[in-house]
């Protein structure tokens, strides 16, 4: 396994991050179990979640799956960084969601006790809310770091000027501010090399992408329609938007000799600023081929014939689309 800094922190993660999502809805407790366990093996220490997982209002299904994986024993928990989210609506009432201080204190309360720890590595708000001021959140933050209960703060699903905004005003506290940005980034979504991928850059943040292979698109969907999660009407849909852009990209991959999903993920671990992208296997053997990529090393002319294919924004803001 690879390993590399979270951002500007001396935090090391693995090159690739376990994703959870699928643990309860798609993959049982028992295989979800073997999947981490695997995962250690491999040397995968870094694995994201979030309060939402598992998609019933409130339960935090998946982290508690994860909570009574760490349960075991055995160092699971000492070997593991976890990363879980806060900002889905956890409740019916007004305060059971976003990121006021009152919510952050109480989301994080549950997911310690759904996970069956003492801490969270990289607590991460799971959107931007333009309601709660900067200073109320990361005055919350700050009581729960120094707290112990926290250790990091990450964003998901950030524009780049919301990065700046939160950087800075954690800066005017003296406090650590954002590590790290989970945004959605694969070969077609790539709206982030405009001013997300600068600003993470220029603020110390470690990108983590989600979805990349776009929900299972780019891992050689056209041979695989009725597997997993290329069954869902959403998936069919990019099916058919991205047909002729996923054709050329499947026989590149059957010229070069390598799997679809393994070259998508090969070329965003390559990418600037990329920490580790999310992959969510649902099986062993999905997770043991994922490694794939980590030793893959594309040619110029492979990179040269997918930027053809899947061409970006044209680079960073405001060169992509001015002088």
């Amino acid at each position: 396994m690879q390993y590399t800094r979270l951002g500007r922190t001396g935090l090391k993660v693995s090159r690739l991050c376990l994703g959870t999502m699928n643990f309860g809805p798609q993959t049982t407790e028992e295989d979800s179990f073997r999947i981490m366990d695997r995962a250690l093996e491999l040397g995968l220490n870094f694995f994201d979640t979030a309060d939402v997982y598992g998609w019933k209002k409130g339960e935090g299904v998946t982290e508690q799956i994860i909570g009574r994986w760490f349960a075991q024993g055995g160092g699971r928990r000492e070997k593991t960084i976890i990363a879980t989210k806060v900002y889905g609506n956890m409740g019916d009432w007004p305060n059971q969601s976003r990121v006021s201080a009152l919510h952050i204190r109480e989301a994080c309360e549950q997911s310690l006790r759904r996970l069956q720890t003492d801490h969270i590595d990289l607590y991460q708000m799971h959107h931007i809310d333009r309601d709660t001021p900067w200073d109320e959140l990361w005055q919350a933050m700050d009581v729960l770091v120094k707290q112990g209960k926290v250790l990091y703060v990450g964003s998901s699903n950030f524009a780049g000027w919301h990065i700046a905004q939160a950087c800075e005003a954690a800066k005017s506290r003296h406090f650590l501010g954002l590590v790290s940005e989970q945004s959605l980034y694969n070969l077609i979504d790539r709206t982030i090399e405009l001013e997300v991928i600068p600003a993470a850059q220029s603020y110390g943040l470690g990108i983590i992408p989600w979805s990349p292979l776009k929900g299972g698109i780019l891992g050689g969907a056209l041979k695989k329609t009725t597997e997993g999660r290329r069954t869902s009407e959403f998936a069919q849909k990019n099916l058919e938007k991205y047909r002729p852009k996923l054709e050329r990209y499947e026989a590149l991959c059957e010229k070069i000799g390598e799997k679809p999903a393994d070259v998508g993920l090969a070329w965003l671990v390559a990418q600037p600023g990329v920490t580790a992208p999310i992959i969510g296997p649902r099986t062993i053997e999905q997770l043991d081929g994922s490694l794939r990529a980590l030793d893959m090393k594309l040619d110029e002319a492979t990179r040269t014939e997918l930027e053809e294919i899947f061409p970006g924004p044209g680079g960073p803001a405001p060169e992509a689309y001015a002088w």
